[in-house]
């Protein structure tokens, strides 16, 4: 079957940007032979992720699947980032499941969004048949991209989008670990997509590295602007993060030079001396979250890549992607927080006590995020909706819904904002309050330590400390009862070989709160 090649102009009523795929139709008329995704062995570039993406929303016209959800059940590759598109350009909303899910996390998400397409690659799909599919048909992506381009209905399709409509749903876990499905409309992506690149400074020249799994809204930071600006994106294997070298030799091979990593992957890197013997080459731009950076690291990658820019990023899914951002243009001080700054454009943070009320100058209170960023809700669950997405309360005058994030920030001196913690993070012992993070920080301060994270056994009401490093439990105890009040000193400190880590690369509290924070 013969390329579809790109001619011609669109009719403009076509070409409004209402649409994530309006990237990609104007993109692969400019650079369609420009590689667009590489996982170093496979690629595929603008003109082929334009065609494949065609052939699979044709093939749901066919079907007469039509604003609906779509799982992606497929490897992480170039071709299950097509997949994502292809749902879109028939006009439904993707649904990304990998394999390395638990079982019983795939089936939920199975039985919660019905899905009447589950798209598989050879690898996937006799794991996806062990599962019930709730009435799904099963098909594999390399049938799918055989379907012949159906430009009328795929236009029509195309005319009849508003950027309210969804375009993924994400399934991230609540306290109780049932998972909860981010939907996440066009109009907040793409309005994060053009902040996110002016802050960044994304062009045509940027090649990023992708290290989060496509099931994480992360990957959003490289996935869009890849298609915004005619970049490229090299999905890198996740067996690399293993072997820091090798990681890091992968980055020079394939002259990356924007990396937008949780901390946790970059501390893996710079903890273990990999920069003795090799150091990023091409580097320019370096962001980070999801977790706070300790200074010891940071410092550790300032100096290997001293002409790149370090900034870091702040939200959550419920806030498409990130919604704060910290240019980095300081040296920070021993036990200092390297702030999450301000809001981009286009959205505010409001931080409120519990009463509602806004929260004073250098008072604590919770990050809550107003604007296009917040998301749709979650998926076919109702109750948990209200919960998390209330009505604005400094608002009584017309409907404005807010999301609650759940962590806890404030404004320092410089007027800078500083994220503090979780609240459930936030723990009573011996009668004060203590923010678990805060006794991380100075943990991380100690030489020879490696990464470090504490969890709370409400039973016995005593902090856990576990960490990864040189110094064995008796000499890390000395060492921060110099460096800590009495009341946060830990009371049971466990050396481990490695901390474990979630899917995205986090250090995983909730396994490390079950092995050691329930009485253990």
């Amino acid at each position: 079957m013969g390329e579809e090649r790109i001619t011609g102009a669109w009719p403009l009523a076509l070409d409004m940007q209402n649409n994530v795929l309006h990237y990609l139709r104007r993109i692969v008329r400019e650079k369609p032979d420009k590689v667009a995704f590489s996982d170093g062995e496979r690629q595929l570039t603008f003109q082929e992720v334009w065609q494949q993406s065609r052939s699979i929303g044709s093939f749901l016209a066919q079907r007469g699947i039509y604003r609906k959800p779509v799982v992606v059940f497929m490897r992480k590759s170039p071709q299950e980032v097509a997949a994502f598109f292809g749902a879109v350009t028939g006009g439904c909303f993707y649904v990304p499941v990998d394999e390395e899910m638990p079982n019983g996390r795939i089936q939920l998400i199975l039985d919660n969004v019905r899905s009447p397409l589950i798209i598989c690659d050879e690898d996937t799909i006799e794991v996806a048949r062990t599962f019930d599919a709730r009435g799904g048909e099963l098909a594999l992506y390399r049938d799918l991209v055989q379907t012949p381009v159906d430009d009328a209905a795929l236009e029509d399709i195309y005319r009849r989008a508003i950027d309210t409509d969804p375009i993924y749903i994400v399934f991230t876990s609540g306290s109780t670990g049932v998972p909860k499905g981010v939907a996440a409309c066009h109009r907040s992506v793409i309005d994060y997509i053009e902040q996110l690149s002016e802050v960044l400074g994304f062009d045509g020249d940027t090649v990023f590295g992708n290290q989060s799994p496509l099931y994480f809204d992360a990957c959003l930071k490289e996935l869009y602007p890849t298609l915004k600006f005619g970049a490229t994106t090299y999905l890198i294997p996740k067996r690399l993060f293993g072997f820091p070298t090798a990681l890091v030799e992968y980055l020079n091979e394939h002259k990356i030079n924007t990396i937008c990593w949780v901390v946790s992957a970059l501390t893996i890197v710079s903890s273990l001396g990999t920069f003795q013997s090799v150091k990023p080459e091409h580097l320019r731009t370096v962001a980070f979250g999801s977790e706070v950076f300790p200074i010891k690291q940071f410092r550790l990658w300032r100096e290997a890549v001293p002409n790149a820019t370090f900034t870091n990023l702040y939200g959550p899914t419920e806030g498409t992607g990130m919604c704060c951002y910290y240019k980095v243009e300081r040296d920070f001080a021993d036990g200092e927080v390297i702030p999450i700054g301000r809001p981009f454009p286009n959205r505010e943070v409001l931080l409120l006590r519990e009463d509602g009320t806004l929260a004073g100058p250098g008072e604590e209170g919770e990050l809550c995020i107003r604007g296009t960023s917040v998301t749709l809700g979650y998926y076919n669950d109702p109750e948990r909706t209200r919960e998390a997405f209330v009505q604005n309360p400094l608002n009584t005058a017309y409907p404005e819904i807010i999301y609650k994030t759940g962590d806890l920030g404030r404004y320092n001196e410089a007027g800078e904002l500083v994220f503090v913690s979780r609240k459930d993070y936030q723990i009573k012992h011996m009668g004060h309050r203590v923010e678990l993070g805060e006794i991380e920080v100075s943990v991380n301060l100690v030489p020879g330590v490696r990464m470090a994270a504490c969890v709370y056994d409400a039973g016995r009401q005593k902090i856990v400390l576990c960490y990864v490093g040189e110094p064995d439990e008796k000499a890390l105890t000395a060492a921060l009862k110099t460096r800590l009040p009495r009341y946060m000193l830990p009371n049971r400190i466990v050396r481990l070989e490695q901390l474990p880590f979630t899917a995205n690369g986090k250090i995983d509290r909730v396994s490390l709160s079950a092995a050691y924070g329930q009485g253990r």
